[in-house]
């Protein structure tokens, strides 16, 4: 019986120390099992499908965003998941909404501003939700409500492709690390940064980041992996050096306590497109054959040649200069209608008059473009508590004249000025009012005198436009930035922009010069 006993004992030691082996052996495997960047992707991919809050509440509460209308804000470079592929706005994060808005029937209008831009218009009403690549961490959970999450990042280390001195963190010691900004690469660089000794520069896209990589500005990126496998399968010049570091999930965010429905409705469609397999054939179209096993690898793109370039670009960058031309021309004349107030306010006799009209050109010429266009578009609609239609394209005016037109205020009233004084006391002595001697006998001639100012004020109008791409309008350079955050071809692409901005400029310069001649003849 004892030795029977001890038998049995030892049996079921032997077993558990089996085990045991056995499942140390699989987390050695799972420790060091290797794949592509896309099987990764699957891994995440698989967790995040694994997350779900969605209850008999949620349908009903999903059931209020049917028939809606939403916008949703999106960041404007973030390929695989947000990027512009022959001007239509595709990637993960494009798909997934609208198919989780087919399957809900809702419908759906997308902002593309840039990711910070998208998070201002989201606190502005401007937007409903933000669906951007966007890590659910405890701070944003502070400010907005996220939905489950729909992918499981990462964090990887690039660097360009012929650097052989930079292999891990620890090479990285008196260097610089480009980030995104408000990425989790931002916040891992942040955390490891004083422990490597290397220091951090933050931007705002991702092609920014590779590009400076490749020209030396930066020795390494940190960015998110599947990321930076879509830009090394496009022949971005860079190559990872790490493995990923887990670091966050991807979640579509709206207002905190507000839109209820919607955040219910993503939910709900989420897991729909989960169970019926939509979801991964999303994953599939753009991290590979098999993304959601892990078995498939990024092909690589073959690299067109500059005139394929040309020919694939030329739609997109025409649509981009006719908006920068039509916004350039209804600001200049808005600006011209408020010189012209203004210049005359600044010459009046009145001092109160003319201490308005010195305020309103202070404030504007003093302070930065960029400050009024974030104003104009996100300030007012959070000022007046809803979103304003068409209010891009009104924003984007109202920045341009009144800026343009502190310029032309200060142009016109030196032209006044300029003119003979005896010519004044002259309609005077002959019994002419003041506004007879303006509109007869100053006005004229200061045109004349200020035309040549003008003309060079309007070709500023022109390249200041480029930064209301800030705000997401379409302009030349927003085309541009749309176009190379998919093929990562930025520098043949920003000089089709410039050559575009050299011809136009050129022409309206030409016109212009014209125009002037014309008018000194008479």
């Amino acid at each position: 019986m004892q030795s029977g006993t001890d038998a049995r004992a030892g049996s079921s030691q032997n077993t558990k120390l089996l085990a045991t082996i056995i499942a140390i052996a699989l987390m050695i495997m799972g420790l060091f099992a290797g794949g592509t960047q896309v099987a990764q992707a699957a891994e995440g991919t698989q967790k995040a499908s694994n997350t779900s809050t969605v209850t008999e509440a949620t349908r009903k509460e999903a059931l209020k965003a049917k028939g809606k209308a939403f916008t949703i804000a999106t960041d404007t470079t973030f390929a695989p998941f947000e990027f512009r592929d022959g001007g239509k706005l595709v990637g993960i994060d494009m798909d997934l909404m609208n198919a989780i808005a087919k399957d809900q029937g809702f419908t759906v209008t997308i902002q593309s501003l840039g990711f910070n831009a998208a998070l201002q218009a989201l606190s502005s009403n401007q937007a409903d939700g933000v669906i951007a690549g966007m890590s659910i961490t405890d701070e944003r959970k502070q400010i907005y409500d996220f939905s489950d999450p729909y992918f499981e990042s990462g964090i990887q280390m690039a660097v360009a492709k012929n650097d052989s001195t930079i292999t891990s963190y620890k090479d990285l010691k008196g260097k610089t690390v480009v980030v995104k900004s408000g990425s989790e690469g931002e916040s891992y660089a942040k955390s490891v940064a004083q422990k490597y000794g290397f220091s951090i520069k933050s931007v705002d896209q991702s092609a920014t980041m590779y590009e400076m990589v490749k020209s030396g500005n930066a020795s390494a990126v940190f960015d998110d992996y599947p990321v930076l496998a879509y830009g090394v399968s496009q022949n971005n010049g860079l190559k990872t050096v790490t493995k990923k570091i887990p670091e966050g999930s991807y979640g579509f965010a709206v207002n905190k306590g507000k839109q209820q429905a919607l955040l219910a409705a993503f939910n709900v469609g989420l897991q729909n497109l989960k169970e019926n397999g939509r979801y991964d054939k999303i994953l599939v179209k753009y991290l590979g054959s098999s993304a959601s096993t892990g078995s498939a690898t990024i092909k690589t793109a073959a690299q067109s040649s500059f005139w394929q370039l040309v020919k694939h670009s030329f739609p997109a960058l025409m649509l981009g200069l006719r908006n920068t031309l039509i916004i350039t021309a209804l600001s200049f004349i808005v600006a011209m209608l408020l010189s012209l107030i203004f210049g005359l306010m600044r010459v009046y006799p009145n001092r109160i008059v003319r201490f308005i009209a010195q305020i309103y050109v202070a404030v504007f010429r003093g302070t930065p473009l960029l400050v009024w266009a974030f104003f104009f578009y996100f300030g007012i609609p959070q000022l007046v508590g809803h979103a304003l239609s068409n209010w891009l394209w009104i924003s984007g005016l109202l920045t341009l004249s009144l800026n343009s037109g502190s310029y032309l205020t200060e142009i016109l009233r030196g032209a006044i000025q300029s003119v003979n004084i005896g010519q004044t006391e002259g309609a005077q002595s002959l019994g002419l009012t003041y506004g007879q001697t303006m509109r007869e006998i100053i006005l004229p001639q200061a045109f004349k005198i200020a035309m040549p100012s003008v003309i060079n004020q309007l070709i500023i109008m022109i390249k200041d436009s480029s930064l209301l791409l800030t705000i997401g309008f379409a302009d030349l350079l927003y085309q541009a930035q749309q176009l190379y955050a998919a093929n990562f071809r930025v520098t043949e692409t920003l000089l089709m922009v410039g050559v575009l901005y050299f011809v136009a400029i050129s022409l309206l310069t030409l016109v212009a010069n014209w125009a002037d001649r014309k008018l000194h003849r008479r």
